[in-house]
């Protein structure tokens, strides 16, 4: 039987959201209906809000979020009900040219639930990156179930559903950050700073936080850079050249997704290193670099969606991670706030005031 449940939703370009009631249909084949316990407020789902996105209102928002599965549908054999599970929006196929070239974390055919939750009159709603975890509970495609230890804090393991997986995945799977290697991270909001903690865990010597804002820098210095440099007084690039004897660093992360911090990173970099791109751009950035200097300055330029992981792979492993006290999840956790207070977050997190904060329910 369908269930009505408390849900946010973004009804029209720049309005506030609203707590409402939304209908929740009961799973069909390959579906689950989770029961969210934590949801992160990510950027992606102000980025809904404002119609960044597409226009497809009215948005279910929410996506970086963990759960217990209330009920499965036909076919499912990758979770069952009781199962404390992350949500991703990546559910690979299986079947594509990626999936089987044994390449899934870039599967081209991912998928979402075939059925709609509605709101009571029966407007179909559009689920925030396939999710839509703003709410009690939420219908997904199996596949964006994975399970992991229940022994995680729901807070916590919710933000490998997106932004903190986006961070640490970028620097450990894209950018292959190995021993003794130097990073740089332009951007230590939450993503960058993901990337800063990972480039650590992956054993880097030097890694160096660029931001803006000082206080992002020190949360920066707290998960594991080396130095800070404040972007607006000093010139971001002879900085990280200086503090890599005028090499310019193996990794830079370009965690904002401007042309001018793509252009830092990629003059920041030594010659053969790698610039990864994990801050979003908008649809009307354009990018102009010298061809002599793409060429001129070898390595490799590249762009990691969702830190490339495999949800399978990576999500019990950083749990595992966190849980042995190797991997500090939760200083990324700002705040915990109810489903009431998103509108709220959405202003804090604009104003740079918060890594994350996280509905719980």
């Amino acid at each position: 039987m369908a269930q009505q449940v408390k849900a946010v939703i973004a009804r029209a370009k720049g309005a506030p959201v609203e707590v409402t009631t939304i209908v929740v249909p009961d799973p069909g084949p390959g579906e689950a209906v989770v029961r969210i316990q934590a949801c992160g407020v990510c950027h992606t789902d102000l980025h809904y809000r404002e119609g960044g996105i597409n226009d497809e209102f009215p948005f279910l928002l929410g996506h970086e979020a963990a759960g217990i599965v209330e009920s499965v549908g036909e076919g499912v054999t990758e979770v069952e009900a009781g199962d404390f599970v992350v949500l991703n929006w990546r559910a690979v196929c299986g079947q594509c040219r990626a999936c089987k070239r044994g390449r899934p974390q870039y599967c081209f055919n991912t998928h979402n639930a075939k059925q709609k939750m509605t709101l009571l009159d029966g407007t179909a709603l559009s689920p925030a990156l396939g999710i839509g975890a703003f709410a009690e509970k939420t219908l997904v495609a199996a596949g964006q179930c994975t399970k992991v230890d229940p022994a995680a804090e729901p807070a916590v393991a919710g933000l490998l559903g997106c932004g903190v997986m986006a961070g640490l995945g970028a620097a450990i799977n894209t950018g292959n950050v190995g021993r003794g290697d130097t990073v740089a991270v332009i951007g230590c909001g939450g993503v960058g700073g993901a990337a800063v903690m990972g480039s650590r865990l992956a054993g880097a010597s030097r890694i160096i936080a660029v931001d803006i804002d000082d206080r992002k820098l020190e949360t920066a210095r707290k998960l594991g850079a080396t130095h800070t440099v404040n972007s607006r007084t000093t010139d971001p690039v002879e900085a990280i050249r200086e503090l890599t004897g005028g090499n310019g660093a193996d990794v830079v992360v370009e965690a904002v997704g401007r042309p001018e911090t793509y252009k830092q990173a990629f003059y920041a970099r030594d010659l053969a290193g790698t610039v990864v791109l994990v801050g979003v751009p908008t649809p009307e950035m354009t990018l102009e670099l010298p061809l002599l200097d793409v060429f001129g300055r070898g390595g490799a330029l590249k762009s990691s969606w969702y830190g490339d992981c495999l949800p399978t792979r990576d999500f019990p492993m950083l749990i595992d991670l966190y849980l042995q006290g190797r991997l500090d999840l939760g200083a990324f956790v700002t705040e915990t706030i109810e489903l009431d207070a998103v509108e709220q977050a959405f202003e804090r997190m604009h104003h740079g005031d918060v890594l994350r904060s996280v509905v719980v329910f």
